[in-house]
């Protein structure tokens, strides 16, 4: 098994495509994946501390995601990597 920096990169990851998406308050979304799960991911600590995100703080921004390819974005070209969006967040 190859070990990058304590990743080990062989294990596989989970990575669904959204299907759906819809943004709540909070700066929470609300995800449907190709598994037919679920989801709600929490975007509120990235927003406070990625400045990749300051726009999203705008709540009508916020509120234009939408699906494209396999994962979420904005209008401006913001995204979550879909495997990011599927582990971290929660079942409904």
């Amino acid at each position: 098994m190859e070990n990058i920096g304590g990743v080990n990169m062989t294990d596989p990851y989970e990575c669904h495509k959204v299907l759906e998406v819809k943004a709540l308050d909070d700066y929470k979304l609300y995800l449907k994946f190709d598994t037919n799960e679920e989801k709600i991911y929490d975007m509120k600590s990235e927003i406070d501390e990625v400045k990749f995100f300051k726009k999203l703080k705008n709540k009508d921004y916020f509120k234009k995601v939408a699906v494209r390819g396999n994962t979420v974005e904005w209008e401006d070209g913001e995204d979550v990597a879909p495997e990011n969006l599927y582990q971290d967040s929660v079942k409904m």
